[in-house]
């Protein structure tokens, strides 16, 4: 895709002025030059060209709050001198992997007045005896190259960042919604425990419940069974005293005989 639609396709329905960030990423430049970016872009932070096969940047339109631009892995030999004039705000330029030399080529970045961060990775530029030490001394504005300062104390993230560019925004809410859902997880699954522990709770109820009424059946069974129990003993009762009826009469017939006998 070549970089005119490619700008088309980044507004996604804005217009220019609206556009805070524009990355361009491994698009492809049309002779080495950029093109379909204009002056129009004029709240535009932070650019992104990054292997997009440039050769020159004198095409760049004049963007006053511009603050990072993105140039690495391109073939960019010289002609600086453009960004002074159209990026006055520049505060991070990225050169890396291009064809840059000489110190002498950096010599135009004098005139970037609030330029704090400059990277050269991979240019044989970096390749040059006391090449740090020359770069600070012709870049006195500078307190960041490669990402270390002229202490060669490492940049923190915050200084490697630009205040509003918008990446650190989104970056902050992704986060922030990850974070949301690891708590609506973490709700979640207390939930579910607490569920879990009603469920335990209501069981062993359940069980108490069940194990009173199997006591109760056993303690009905057991009267049904005393009951029948003093049933039969109260019927031998009554037939050991029907017998001793029958016994008793048995006796007053047999002295009855007797008597008779007698008055014979």
């Amino acid at each position: 895709m070549d970089m005119e639609k490619r700008i088309h396709l980044e507004l996604r329905n804005r217009t220019p002025s609206d556009v805070r960030e524009l990355v361009l990423d491994n698009c492809r430049s049309v002779e080495g030059k950029i093109e379909g970016l204009t002056a129009e872009f004029v709240n535009l932070e932070f650019l992104s060209l990054i292997n997009v096969g440039l050769i020159s940047v004198s095409n760049l339109p004049k963007l006053g709050k511009l603050k990072k631009l993105e140039l690495s892995d391109n073939r960019i030999s010289g002609g600086l001198d453009v960004l002074a004039e159209k990026l006055p705000n520049l505060t991070h330029l990225n050169l890396s992997g291009n064809k840059l030399k000489d110190i002498s080529t950096l010599e135009p970045l004098k005139k970037l007045d609030n330029l704090k961060s400059l990277d050269l990775f991979n240019c044989e530029v970096t390749n040059l005896n006391d090449y740090r030490e020359s770069v600070f001394k012709l870049l006195p504005q500078l307190t960041y190259l490669d990402g270390y300062d002229i202490e060669d104390r490492e940049a923190s993230d915050s200084d490697g960042e630009v205040d509003g560019d918008g990446v650190d925004d989104d970056e902050d809410e992704e986060g922030e919604e990850e974070e949301d859902e690891d708590g609506e997880e973490e709700d979640f699954d207390e939930e579910e425990e607490d569920e879990e522990d009603e469920e335990e709770v209501e069981g062993e109820e359940d069980d108490e419940e069940v194990s009173g009424e199997d006591e109760e059946e056993d303690f009905g069974q057991d009267g049904e069974g005393d009951e029948e129990d003093d049933d039969d003993d109260e019927d031998e009762e009554e037939a050991e005293a029907g017998k001793g009826e029958k016994r008793k009469r048995g006796a007053e017939d047999e002295d009855e005989d007797d008597d008779d006998d007698d008055d014979d």
